[in-house]
């Protein structure tokens, strides 16, 4: 598995899903933007690592690791694990910057303030949707996001090894759809204001359960997707 999962990261990814992981990222940086817009273009690596510009389906990525002295289980895995660590990886690094969006949103909120009340601005600026108040609540969101955007594309993908722009269309269209509810629209339904006032433990209880069940759901993911990878014919 290590061999495979070394074999993923060196030969199927192509350079700009690491440069994707690393940019998109910086989007919680820009003030008055939904926060959830940028963990959209973490799916969007995957017909670039699937298809490999040139590499993977291309060059017959999916036959040579069905060739190799490997399950073709493990080849599911292998992939899945991949995907998961391009997650993780947005994750952190969205994490890691989030202080400095806090930085910035405020000197903005600040500079709002003072324009106010020199009479040059109406209102205060307003974000879409959860704003960094509930950061951790959106990273719970996000996740189970991910987790049900897997659900979608591997089996699909693997149904027959060559569906990938059906499963990449259904799983951004649908991830677009889920998070732009549940991170952009519900804030403003009526009663569901509190998202965005809600206690940090009761954001983290969120988190916690999200990661359990992208868990669970992840490896329904890769029951469904290796049972149909042992049924191609290459």
């Amino acid at each position: 598995m290590k061999a495979l999962i070394y074999k993923e990261l060196k030969l199927s990814m192509h350079p700009i899903c690491y440069l994707f992981v690393v940019l998109f990222p910086l989007m919680i940086l820009i003030p008055i933007y939904p926060l959830g817009i940028g963990f959209i273009y973490v799916l969007t690596c995957y017909p670039i690592l699937f298809l490999g510009a040139n590499k993977g389906q291309q060059s017959n990525d999916l036959l040579y690791s069905t060739l190799l002295p490997v399950r073709k289980k493990d080849i599911v895995l292998a992939r899945i694990i991949t995907v998961i660590l391009m997650q993780v990886a947005f994750v952190l690094i969205i994490s890691a910057l989030y202080p400095l969006a806090l930085t910035i949103n405020q000197a903005m909120a600040d500079a709002a303030k003072a324009a106010r009340e020199a009479g040059e601005l109406a209102e205060d600026p307003v974000n879409a949707g959860l704003t960094l108040n509930s950061f951790v609540l959106l990273l719970a969101f996000a996740l189970f996001g991910y987790a049900l955007a897997d659900l979608i594309f591997f089996p699909i993908y693997y149904k027959n090894g060559r569906s990938i722009v059906m499963s990449t269309l259904f799983t951004i269209i649908g991830y677009v759809v889920y998070i732009g509810i549940f991170t952009i629209g519900l804030p403003y339904v009526p009663g569901c204001e509190f998202l965005n006032e809600l206690n940090l433990g009761i954001q983290f209880i969120c988190l916690g359960a999200a990661i359990g069940l992208s868990a669970l759901i992840h490896y329904l993911v890769y029951k469904i997707s290796s049972k149909r990878l042992e049924k191609v014919d290459f």
